[in-house]
């Protein structure tokens, strides 16, 4: 019956045309959002042939399968491994946007043990497979900058270290221009005492 029914909403939905607003190609400023035509004159309004048609009773689903998705499932928004466990048979999950890699794989990875069809990703094992990939990815160059920061960090020590030495070399040259300097001045004393 629910099969029939999928059925007869696809060849429904396949024969309805596409409601866009009157007028909405020929004004820049109208959006093709459904609006019912309202004008005394509009060949719209009342459904005369070679003007688009509008909004009637007919288009819709059939009641039994409305909301249902194309294979027939109820699809309910999953963000969690609780709300997977919750699922029962002819629903199925949507793993909400919020949801980050990491999480999105563990449910993946629940549901295909459960055997719940996952509705927003075709297939989970080249999704999972394409996650752990980035996660490794992720991982080395991780390490990569670590090691980059450590090697770096190792060499302004290094730096440091040499700065020190000439320091400690300029100071004592300073210290021997002082004694130089000292010595002269003794010598211009001694020739003014001669």
């Amino acid at each position: 019956m629910a099969k029939e029914m999928l059925a007869l909403r696809r060849s429904i939905k396949a024969k309805k045309p596409k409601f866009t607003r009157q007028d909405s190609h020929k004004r820049k400023r109208l959006k093709e959002k459904w609006r019912k035509p309202k004008g005394l004159q509009s060949k719209m309004k009342y459904s005369l042939p070679g003007y688009k048609k509008p909004l009637e009773v007919g288009y819709g689903s059939p009641a039994e399968v409305k909301g249902l998705t194309r294979d027939g499932f109820v699809p309910v928004r999953v963000s969690n491994l609780k709300e997977l466990s919750k699922i029962e048979e002819g629903e199925g999950a949507l793993i909400s946007s919020t949801v980050g890699q990491r999480k999105k794989a563990e449910i993946l990875k629940k549901a295909k043990d459960m055997s719940i069809k996952v509705l927003n990703i075709k297939d989970i094992d080249a999704y999972l497979k394409l996650v752990e990939e980035k996660i490794e990815k992720k991982k080395a160059e991780k390490e990569k900058t670590a090691k980059e920061k450590e090697k770096k960090k190792a060499e302004k020590e290094k730096k440091a270290k040499e700065g020190k030495k000439e320091d400690l070399a300029e100071k004592l040259t300073d210290e021997e221009k002082k004694t130089e300097e000292k010595k002269e001045r003794e010598k211009i004393l001694t020739k003014k005492e001669k």
